[in-house]
């Protein structure tokens, strides 16, 4: 799994070499300070911007990073800010809390709080703070998942309204981590259970799968053929349960992808998901300003 990841940031590391003209990176911004909700630590976050000034803001696009709650940070997907910077978003990528130290209920609070600031702060940047989506990668899909789908991180923090204009699901793990945990019947403190507790209240309470509403933002989900499991399955009882909501919604599977080469992928400029990704937000975006 490690492998794969090195060659892919490798490789994009390697092609973006040339994208500085085209935008402007601004690094390393704390969005929450240290003992935020007398639990938090500060967390920073980066935006990268398109350099080309236009009269109408950009969309904006908030993406979190995976790596099984308890890895990754936001350095590693650079090359990934910059292209979706050089498609036309004002990108925000996130760092979070990171299990063991810190819980799943944590990481939602923190990823509402990054919301909260780039609702609060990105016009300063160029983007349009009225069409704000979210987006991550497998354990970033499930966090962009649950803080769309649960206004209650977003009352955690002192946000009266969710800001979410809709989300970006690429390959999301956790979808319904409460099936995933009976079944898996891990020993207590052991796998997940570290980010998810041995509570089964709190594998429901923080599984996406159980908190779908009618006012919830739109979705975009796309789901490798060859990946994990687990998030295949978790995947098919969401968009069954989401049915009802959305009988129609905008759901891909890529039948040939496994897990790793979903987030691969977008290191091919002109692949499809880009056009699917601005398919989706054209249509769900606000044009009021």
């Amino acid at each position: 799994m490690r492998s794969y990841f090195a060659v892919f940031f490798l490789g994009l590391l390697a092609l973006e070499a040339c994208s500085f003209r085209s935008i402007v990176i601004h690094p390393d911004i704390p969005y929450m300070e240290e003992g935020f909700l007398d639990e938090l630590p500060e967390k920073q976050l980066t935006v990268y911007a398109p350099k080309k000034v236009k009269s109408e803001p950009y969309p904006v696009l908030l993406f979190i990073h995976g790596g099984s709650w308890r890895s990754g940070n936001k350095e590693k997907y650079i090359p990934l800010g910059r292209r979706f910077a050089r498609k036309g978003y004002v990108t925000v990528i996130i760092d979070y809390p990171l299990s063991p130290t810190y819980k799943v209920h944590s990481m939602g609070k923190a990823s509402a709080k990054a919301v909260d600031w780039t609702h609060r702060h990105i016009g300063d940047f160029g983007g349009d703070p009225n069409n704000l989506f979210v987006s991550g990668h497998s354990a970033g899909g499930h966090l962009a998942a649950l803080i769309s789908v649960r206004d209650e991180y977003f009352d955690s923090i002192g946000v009266a309204s969710n800001p979410i204009r809709g989300a970006v699901l690429i390959d999301p793990a956790g979808l319904d981590m409460f099936t995933y945990l009976v079944e898996a019947n891990n020993a207590p403190g052991t796998s997940h259970n570290r980010t998810f507790t041995d509570s089964p209240e709190v594998w429901r309470d923080a599984s996406p799968m159980y908190h779908l509403h009618d006012a919830m933002p739109p979705m975009m989900i796309m789901v490798g053929g060859r990946t994990e499991p687990s998030i295949l399955h978790g995947a098919d009882r969401f968009m069954e349960a989401h049915a009802p909501y959305t009988p129609q919604p905008g759901f891909y599977l890529q039948k040939r992808k496994k897990h790793i080469p979903m987030i691969v992928q977008f290191l091919y400029t002109p692949s499809k998901t880009y056009r699917r990704v601005r398919e989706f937000v054209e249509t769900n975006r606000s044009h009021e300003l």
